[in-house]
């Protein structure tokens, strides 16, 4: 745990520092202004806030409560000649605490995202990536007669994912990669859990891991302005294995977020999520949210 953290905090410092001047080996390369229009930076940070509060004697009925949610996300983009190297975070997190319930999660999401690639021709390159997912608390079922079920924490599940294939990218707003070998570690890091989650997310029991190498990976990215002050966000990824290829066994999952500018810092952002994987629930899960808040948002993207 405290090396993963140390290796995330590098990873957003890391974010930061991306346009900075590069030191030359040679003295007089020292003396020159470097070139840093090869890189492309944005880091944004925010926060929202959500709170009601009712009387005792109020007849409509309701129940106080305070939510939380906090988001951080950071991109580095390089290319050079034919050469290019993209990285993208993605930390979210909330609570939300109603009275006489407690404090639950809202949110929680590791995204990380590094990805190598060599230009083919205009629209085309070859790629090899690695992307991880995960989260940071712990997650439970919350039963009927009060009770609570452990049923995921962090690195359990936690997925990482290399992927080898080519990359289409028609414009700077979208892309699409066809990943034919693309490994994929799932990892279960609490024996116990099998015990709320019978499918143990598909690593076997009194194991910690699965490794299924024999894989195909389609991850697809679209980031455009549809106004002004109107961005729309989406993420799609599909993993087959295989050895167990079914239609009833490849993993789906989509990621959507609407962001509309009210000011500067203040926005509007509506989020969600639709995942069909098998070895979660034999149905689709979904998830849906809505926050007014602050965004600061920095970044050299021209």
């Amino acid at each position: 745990m405290k090396n993963f953290l140390l290796t995330l905090l590098v990873f957003v410092v890391a974010l930061n520092v991306v346009t900075a001047q590069v030191v030359s080996d040679s003295q007089e390369q020292a003396q020159t202004p470097v070139d840093t229009s090869y890189w492309q930076s944005e880091f944004s940070a925010g926060l929202n806030f959500n709170q009601a509060g009712f009387s005792g004697n109020w007849k409509s009925g309701g129940v106080n409560s305070v939510a939380f949610g906090s988001i951080i996300a950071g991109k580095a983009l390089y290319q050079k000649d034919k050469i290019s190297w993209d990285n993208e975070l993605e930390l979210l997190f909330g609570i939300v605490r109603n009275e006489g319930e407690g404090t639950r999660k809202s949110n929680d999401r590791i995204f990380l995202d590094s990805k190598l690639g060599y230009q083919l021709s205009k629209k085309w390159s070859s790629y090899f990536s690695v992307n991880y997912l995960s989260q940071f608390a712990e997650g439970y079922k919350y039963n009927e007669d009060g009770t609570q079920s452990l049923i995921s924490k962090f690195m359990a599940p936690g997925y990482l994912t290399s992927s080898l294939g080519f990359e289409f990218k028609p414009s700077k707003e979208f892309f699409l990669r066809i990943g034919p070998f693309s490994p994929r570690f799932t990892f279960v890091s609490d024996n116990q859990i099998i015990n709320n989650v019978p499918s143990n997310y598909g690593v076997l029991p009194g194991e910690t891991v699965r490794i299924e190498w024999l894989a195909m990976q389609v991850f697809a990215s679209l980031d455009k302005d549809l106004s002004e002050n109107l961005n729309l966000k989406s993420r799609y990824t599909m993993f087959a294995n295989y050895e167990t290829l079914s239609m009833k066994n490849i993993d789906h999952r989509l990621d959507l977020t609407l962001t509309a500018k009210i000011s500067n810092i203040i926005n509007v952002t509506l989020t969600g999520i639709s995942l069909y994987d098998i070895d979660q629930d034999p149905g689709i899960q979904y998830s849906q949210g809505l926050a007014l808040g602050i965004l600061y948002k920095v970044g050299n993207k021209k």
